[in-house]
């Protein structure tokens, strides 16, 4: 009965931590040593010899204390894994407690008798016991189940009954008249019984609590295991709570015990907690600390302690229901400035306007914001939409709506607005605001606003078409140059309609045979001979008419069309010019929105390729403005174009963002100077002088220079007079789809 409750005691110490840990191993030390003490003295009891014993209370005591002593330092010594080295330390510390335990009692013994000892004997017979000692620890280490007591129990029985017979065996009893006499033997029967039922009543009591520990402690662990809050409810209060709830309300688990649950909490529903319900409810509870928390409760009926009760799990919601309300907060608000985004500011437009209520809407677009991100980064940019929140929050009134809408684009919703004065206040406190707050002179990353206004419902009879008339007027304030508000009106609208009508006819022009060229001649201004043509682009639109270049190149170049166009004109010039003399060129002018295109010259190249002009004939006419965005890309493309043979061509030079740099920078084959100095040449002397100086530049770098607008035979005259070789215009022949030309063709005056 010891050795197995050991064995079930030190299994029981193994799972647990350390603290119960070490009260388990104290528990099967005092059951091993009782056992074992317990086995020693009833076999002494049955020893029966010539003369009466008794024994010494004292040093029996002595001797049982031995053992659970030593058994106690056994089972420290061995800890949790039983490895082979401890279990050898283990057994060796067992038998010493064994040994000490039987030789202590053997000293008990009081009759007319001497103790003598076969040491040799006793000896073997502790080296018998540690042995097994040590196996059992061993095996108790490696084995599983059943035989993980059932092996190492039976070793330690042998061990002890093996100490115990083997060392009584080398024991003589030598009669010594001098010691006395001890009491009959009949007088130890009660004794028997007592040690024997007191040893069974202890081993049962110890095997009892372990089994009862374990239950309680397991079910407690289990209802500390869960993450949930745990309470069991009967006869109106509280009976058990586990420490999760205790730590959710942020009270001690006592003082949850007796209380109404309905004390700490509130079902949403209003509802009491005992009400039979087919899901789980939420409920509300007051912390102490003064923290609301949202919880869900989950009510079972139970049979606890012999009554009927109720469980109630409680499972803390309140991070979730967060979580929910930040993403539906982030479903309708820009996450950057926390202004309302598409979604918010379509759902609160839907809800005014169920309501009748009148309003103006704002769109609002930020002037320099994509150079200042560009230059800046983007998170300069997002501290620059931030401060852009601020200044329209401030500006608008409680009540009215900001929204961000996406890049740097905002709406604002001006509410219960009967006329636009109210309006026009409200754009001028928003362009006051970025005054104050976006200088450009004191900070680089300064922006401006331009502003586009449209009123409901005297501009729309809907929220859809109110927006496209507030982007309409956007749009009118970019154009009259930014930084301004303007107010919608169906003129602006017609405008814009025909701005869209234009762009989608143009898209589709080239595939509709709609797109054509003409040719200009370039003569010399000394005899008149033609030395080329320039390729100038026109559209037939099939209702329009002819429409001009002026009006729709801009367009082609904000809507990207250019890019197509201007490879469809490089193609047909170079077609054209395949079938003219080798001496005449063709000129073809080229987009700064060509010059973002990578492939620029590799494009050229093939389509001179295509044709088989020889590249010398090609003249590619560029602008000063294509060296203002990315001017070292421009550069390389404009040498990759110089090394396939093109000649590079600056036209209208002395307008626009004129720079002597950028003639440093790369060798042009030719200057063109604007036709706006050539028609003044003849009655403004400014005009003429900065024709001279720009031909003398030339002259200077070894440029060709050509005069663009030659109309009359004076102006032809004057730019021969400064020193121009070559010159275009009217005078010398209108554009014409097709060219004169011939091998000695010349221009005499007039039309050629």
């Amino acid at each position: 009965m010891g050795a197995v409750a050991l064995f079930l005691l030190l299994k029981r110490s193994t799972d647990c931590v350390e603290s119960r840990r070490r009260q388990w191993i104290a528990i099967a030390a005092l059951a091993a040593g009782v056992g074992v003490w317990a086995t020693h003295f009833i076999a002494m009891l049955a020893y029966r010899g010539a003369v009466p014993l008794r024994f010494d209370p004292g040093r029996t005591a002595l001797s049982v204390l031995f053992a659970i002593l030593f058994f106690w330092l056994a089972f420290l010594v061995a800890g949790r894994s039983f490895r082979a080295l401890q279990s050898l330390a283990a057994g060796l510390l067992a038998a010493s407690g064994v040994a000490a335990m039987h030789f202590a009692g053997m000293a008990a013994i009081v009759g007319p008798v001497a103790v003598r000892y076969d040491w040799n004997t006793v000896i073997i017979a502790f080296a018998t016991v540690a042995l097994a000692f040590a196996s059992s620890f061993f095996l108790f280490g490696r084995l599983d189940d059943w035989r993980r007591i059932a092996l190492p129990a039976s070793l330690a029985v042998f061990g002890v009954v093996a100490l115990h017979f083997t060392a009584v065996s080398a024991t003589t009893l030598v009669p010594d008249p001098v010691r006395g006499f001890a009491a009959s033997p009949g007088d130890s029967g009660w004794l028997l019984i007592g040690i024997v039922a007191a040893t069974m009543a202890l081993i049962g009591l110890v095997l009892a609590g372990a089994i009862l520990d374990r239950l309680f402690t397991d079910m407690r662990g289990l209802t500390e295991a869960t993450l949930e809050g745990l309470a069991i409810v009967g006869r109106g209060g509280i009976v058990e709570a586990n420490s999760q709830l205790a730590a959710l309300l942020g009270v001690d688990r006592l003082d949850l015990l007796g209380s109404d649950p309905a004390c700490w909490f509130k079902t949403v529903d209003g509802a009491a907690l005992d009400v039979e319900r087919p899901e789980a409810c939420e409920a509300l509870v007051q912390r102490r600390c003064g923290a609301e928390l949202i919880v869900e409760i989950a009510v079972h009926a139970i049979e606890y302690r012999g009554r009927r009760c109720r469980v109630l799990a409680i499972r803390d919601l309140t991070a979730r229901k967060e979580a929910e309300r930040h993403i539906k907060h982030l479903a309708v608000h820009d996450a950057l400035t926390g202004l309302p985004n598409r979604v918010g500011l379509a759902t609160a437009l839907a809800d005014i306007e169920a309501a009748g209520e009148s309003f103006a809407l704002f769109a609002l677009d930020l002037d320099r914001f994509k150079a200042v991100n560009d230059l800046f980064g983007h998170a300069a940019g997002d501290a620059i939409l931030c401060r852009v929140a601020a200044i329209l929050k401030d500006a608008v009134r409680d009540g009215d709506i900001v929204a961000r809408i996406g890049g740097d684009e905002f709406l604002i919703v001006q509410r219960n607005v009967e006329d636009v004065t109210a309006s026009e206040r409200l754009a001028q406190r928003i362009h006051a605001g970025f005054a104050l707050e976006m200088d450009i002179s004191r900070d680089p990353m300064a922006v401006g606003a331009s502003i586009g206004v449209a009123m409901f419902p005297a501009d729309a009879s809907d929220v859809e078409t109110l927006r496209h008339n507030a982007d309409v007027a956007l749009y009118r304030a970019k154009e009259r140059g930014r930084g301004i508000a303007c107010f919608f009106d169906l003129d602006m609208d017609r405008i814009v309609r025909e701005r869209r009508a234009l762009e989608h006819d143009l898209r589709h022009a080239i595939k509709r045979g709609q797109l054509s060229l003409v040719f200009q001649p370039l003569v010399a201004t000394d005899g008149g001979a033609i030395v080329g043509y320039e390729a100038l682009l026109r559209w037939l639109h099939p209702e329009r008419g002819q429409v001009a270049p002026e009006t729709f190149v801009p367009i082609a170049e904000d809507i990207g069309a250019i890019v197509p166009i201007g490879e469809w004109v490089l193609r047909e010039a170079c077609i054209a010019a395949a079938h003219w003399p080798d001496h005449i060129n063709i000129a073809v002018n080229v987009s700064a929105i060509q010059f973002q295109l990578p492939n620029l010259a590799s494009m050229v190249g093939e389509i001179l390729a295509e044709t088989g002009i020889r590249p010398e004939r090609l003249e590619l006419e560029v602008t000063e403005s294509v060296m203002l965005r990315d001017r070292d890309a421009v550069l390389d493309t404009l040498y990759r174009l110089k090394a396939l043979g093109v000649r590079i061509v600056m036209d209208d030079f002395g307008t626009g963002y004129s720079s002597l740099s950028n003639l440093q920078a790369f060798s042009f084959d030719k200057i063109k100077i604007d036709r706006s100095f050539v028609s003044h040449v003849a009655d403004d002397a400014s005009a003429r002088s900065i024709i001279r100086a720009i031909v003398g530049l030339g002259r200077s770098l070894d440029l060709p220079v050509v005069a663009e607008g030659v109309e009359t035979e004076a102006q032809r005259l004057m730019v021969l007079e400064e020193g121009c070789p070559q010159a275009q215009g009217f005078l010398f022949g209108m554009p014409e789809q097709v060219p004169l030309v011939g091998p000695s063709l010349r221009i005499v005056g007039g039309r050629g």
